[in-house]
């Protein structure tokens, strides 16, 4: 398939009522029935423990408890990005950050001038025209597409390969959860209207509106990012409610209850619709939760961070007919491997020319082999203040660094002081408190050959010059000062 993006014809303000009419029929798939719908479901700052399947007993899933059931759960899924605009750019692109050049929210030059050593990468706010998203290559394999919610990375979606834009523009989080919502791309509602209340009604309406053709869904509610804002009669239920040692922020605690109550609304949407057989279902977050708010344990920090509790997300997939109810998979896997995946439930090939850096999860999906064990890389020549106990220092969330995942075992390298190594056993060891890259040489030798040797092949860059503003006694102090 050859595809640019000059080659789409933009459909800006065309009404959902407009895209559900026309005489061509339904496209095909390889088999020759209908191509199966796809709705991604991309959840905003969702950590690995915050829902009942995966452990909570704080807050109140039923309904995505329920879709984990009925599909399968990825025990060990990856983020390829530790906060949010970089994580989308790279499940959109299917590129690993060093291809788009994403790789933080706004600046590179994050925290005190004074703490950083290095002069970090330049960051891009935008994904880059040159990739091919997901939505394009659907949209133009005969799947009508819509984005709901975060967009995050560039003004309007609609540039991107969506003919519907329902709330998507450069902001990373909404200016108010309850209309009025101050979004250039949304109506507001009555006052009072609950954002993610306001998004589900809008994303039923397409799925009904586009009910007899094969359409794409990215489904990406600001929920449950920040600000903290819920309803008033759920947050008083979770003040009532014994805490846990994880989870015991009660206004957190109803925005998640909120959020899985409108995903249980879409789900019946799709039941209403009799189209659930024939509709392809992920779920997942963009990255870990936020530690402040909700503790990922036993994983280690959390969003912003590149220990466990930063990057693995919950994840599941459901498709009747196809995938397993109840099955598990322990395998990791990455938000790089939706892009191939997506194209295999459609039935479509790659662009041509164009890389994808991930593999399609069909096989695992369907049960007819496993993955082979593969490497799976992050790049963060950034800086990201924000730091708590348990990221590499108090200062900083992460500092300038590279990683790399390869079946138990974890190294992180960051580049401060010409270059430290970590080396964790995931297995043994999920919290990361145990460095091993003292103990275990060999296996440090062979993940730092694999990470430099990715970092040549996707041309990463690696800063390497001194940052002038560096006070080495002012990050002494600030350092002391924080862990008062």
């Amino acid at each position: 398939m050859t595809l640019t993006r000059r080659r789409f014809v933009r459909v800006a303000g065309l009404g959902l009522a407009a895209l559900s009419t026309g005489a061509c029929a339904a496209p095909r798939s390889r088999t020759g029935g209908r191509k199966p719908n796809i709705v991604y479901v991309n959840i905003d700052d969702m950590g690995w423990t915050d829902l009942g399947f995966m452990g909570s007993r704080y807050y109140e899933t039923p309904h995505i408890d329920r879709l984990a059931s009925e599909g399968m759960v990825f025990t060990h899924a990856y983020a390829p990005a530790a906060n949010c605009a970089p994580s989308r750019a790279c499940c959109l692109s299917g590129q690993y950050t060093p291809r788009h050049g994403v790789y933080t929210v706004g600046s590179s030059e994050r925290g005190s001038a004074k703490h950083r050593k290095l002069i970090p990468t330049e960051n891009s706010t935008v994904l880059p025209d040159e990739k091919v998203t997901i939505a394009e290559v659907l949209r133009t394999g005969g799947y009508v597409t819509c984005h709901a919610g975060k967009w995050h990375l560039g003004a309007d979606p609609k540039t991107q390969g969506f003919d519907v834009n329902i709330g998507g523009y450069e902001a990373g989080h909404p200016r108010s959860y309850f209309s009025p919502y101050k979004n250039p791309n949304l109506t507001d509602g009555p006052k009072g209207e609950h954002l993610a209340d306001r998004l589900t009604d809008e994303v039923m309406g397409f799925v009904e509106a586009n009910k007899d053709k094969p359409f794409f869904l990215h489904f990406a509610p600001y929920s449950v990012h920040t600000p903290l804002q819920a309803k008033v009669d759920v947050i008083a239920k979770y003040k009532g409610k014994p805490p846990t040692n994880r989870h015991k922020n009660a206004v957190y605690a109803a925005m998640v209850e909120t959020l899985d109550t409108n995903i249980g609304r879409l789900m019946g949407k799709l039941d209403e619709l009799k189209l659930r057989d024939n509709t392809f279902v992920l779920f997942c977050s963009d990255n870990g939760g936020v530690y402040k708010i909700s503790k990922q344990w036993p994983l280690r920090a959390g969003k912003g961070s590149y220990y466990e509790g930063g990057i693995r997300e919950p994840m599941i997939v459901r498709w009747p007919g196809k995938v397993t109810p109840g099955a598990k998979c322990e395998t990791p896997v990455c938000g790089i491997d939706f892009y191939p995946t997506f194209l295999d439930v459609a039935g479509l090939e790659k662009p041509a020319g164009y890389l994808l850096d991930g593999v399609s999860l069909m096989p695992v999906l369907t049960g007819n082999s496993k993955l082979s064990e593969r490497p799976l890389f992050w790049h963060f020549p950034i800086y990201l203040q924000g730091g708590n106990a348990e990221t590499q220092d108090v200062l900083f969330r992460t500092r300038p660094g590279s990683a790399v995942l390869l079946g138990n075992w974890k190294l992180i390298e960051y580049f401060e002081d010409g270059g430290s190594l970590e080396l964790y056993n995931l297995k043994d060891d999920p919290s990361e408190k145990s460095n091993r890259a003292r103990k275990e040489p060999r296996k440090v030798a062979e993940l730092h050959s694999l990470l430099k040797k990715w970092r040549a092949r996707v041309e990463a860059p690696v800063p390497d010059q001194a940052n002038p503003r560096y006070d080495a006694q002012a990050e002494k102090a600030a350092i002391a000062k924080a862990r008062v």
